[in-house]
């Protein structure tokens, strides 16, 4: 499949050199929880939420750089979309066609947050020219597979990335509270709740537009 990465086939290749301001690695849940409808939800609302005007002028005006996962179980976390620069609503708009498009490529394995966590980490080193490194993980279950993600933290932490979440919840449980215990790390780190899946396409535009304009400096 054009586009799909796994880990062992990252190479040495330069990102373009135009600078920019945020590499925001995009990682969304396909895990056994996540039904058909479900997962439409997210990528048709993540797709709209790039477009939406304010995001959209946001992602331009930075260059900000886009990458795409899917992620599941252990040893089932991949880049189906490598970065790409966000230089004009073109671009914008490409990737956000290329999300709402993109196979599935997992259904009804378990949720190693972990494993995304790791898997995202060495595909910063190829943008290394944005100004802050960001993980967006969207989930509706806890880790239950895989190494900790709270075992990647000092890793990340090495490497000036954060992680985000946007939470969604539907079972009761503090979710939220879990994954800002246990998963979201480094500066300015938040968590977006979504009260089920409905309320996704209108948090995910809350939290993109919140993380493209937080001004944080990498070294903080």
């Amino acid at each position: 499949m054009k586009g799909v990465l796994t880990a062992a086939a990252i190479t040495i290749c330069a990102a373009p050199a135009t600078a920019c301001e945020v590499a925001l690695m995009l990682a969304v849940d396909v895990s056994g929880s996540v039904d058909g409808s479900e997962y439409r939800t997210q990528m048709d609302g993540l797709a709209a939420g790039l477009t939406d005007r304010a995001v959209l002028g946001a992602l331009v005006e930075g260059n900000v750089q886009l990458a795409l996962m899917q992620w599941t179980g252990t040893g089932r976390q991949t880049v189906v979309i490598n970065w790409t620069q966000m230089n004009s609503p073109d671009d914008v708009y490409a990737f956000a066609f290329e999300i709402a498009t993109v196979p599935r490529l997992w259904r009804d394995f378990s949720t190693a947050i972990g494993e995304a966590m790791q898997l995202a980490l060495p595909y910063f080193a190829l943008v290394d020219e944005c100004e802050r490194h960001v993980i967006d993980i969207s989930g509706d279950g806890i880790s239950n597979e895989g190494s900790f993600p709270t075992d990647h933290w000092p890793a990340l932490a090495a490497a000036e990335v954060t992680v985000n979440a946007l939470v969604i919840e539907d079972t009761g449980f503090d979710l939220t509270g879990w994954f800002e215990e246990n998963v979201i790390t480094g500066p300015g780190a938040f968590a977006v709740t979504a009260n089920g899946f409905d309320e996704y396409p209108d948090q995910i535009i809350r939290k993109l537009y919140r993380e493209l304009t937080q001004s944080i400096a990498r070294n903080n």
